[in-house]
């Protein structure tokens, strides 16, 4: 990377930061250029050198997270009969999560994008949910309660981990939430009893 090319990252890694941290604080409508300027110490033209507007800079920020949460969890398959891979995707999510702390607040929390909120629910629906345990029965039309609840769960739940001010490792929620997710299973099987 040449000087110049680690100015211009460096300034947009200065603007997103401080774009994620009003976000934290208030919604996107009611962000402006000019803000995200004076917080970051650049000025309007080095925005838009790097943006169009808030809107692209959310997307593209939304589509860097995306990206480095998915090749991280490539890495880290699920094997659907081990259970020890099952719980080592869960650490690697979190330890991702916990590494963008900041980002990820701003984008879960109150004023964040319902459709970066919606794209986590899909990946973990599709990377995690479809892969629970051979016993659930796949053919239930009821089946989709219980992922809904364990989805919707898991959400909530990273949500309150990252703003929570005393942290958990990301060992320790990932322990959690296996216990959550399997007692949740466990749960729904006794009741088709």
């Amino acid at each position: 990377m040449t000087r110049s090319e680690s100015k211009y990252f460096v300034t947009a890694t200065k603007m997103d930061e401080a774009f994620l941290r009003l976000l934290e604080k208030k919604d996107i409508s009611y962000i402006t250029v000019k803000e995200i300027c004076e917080t970051a110490g650049v000025n309007r033209s080095t925005f838009y050198l790097h943006y169009t507007d808030i809107y692209q800079m959310l997307q593209k920020i939304e589509e860097d997270a995306m990206q480095n949460i998915t090749e991280v969890m490539k890495k880290y398959p699920i094997d659907p009969d081990n259970s020890d891979s099952v719980l080592q995707f869960i650490v690697q999510f979190f330890s991702i999560m916990d590494n963008d702390r900041d980002l990820c607040l701003a984008l879960l929390g109150p004023h964040g994008d319902m459709a970066f909120v919606e794209q986590i629910e899909n990946l973990l629906a599709e990377t995690f949910l479809k892969r629970l345990p051979e016993k659930l029965p796949k053919n239930d039309p009821n089946i989709k309660y219980p992922y809904a609840f364990i989805l919707n769960g898991c959400v909530g739940l990273i949500r309150t981990w990252l703003s929570c001010p005393v942290k958990e490792s990301p060992d320790q929620v990932a322990q959690m939430t296996y216990r959550f997710i399997e007692d949740t299973a466990q749960g729904y099987l006794n009741m088709q009893k």
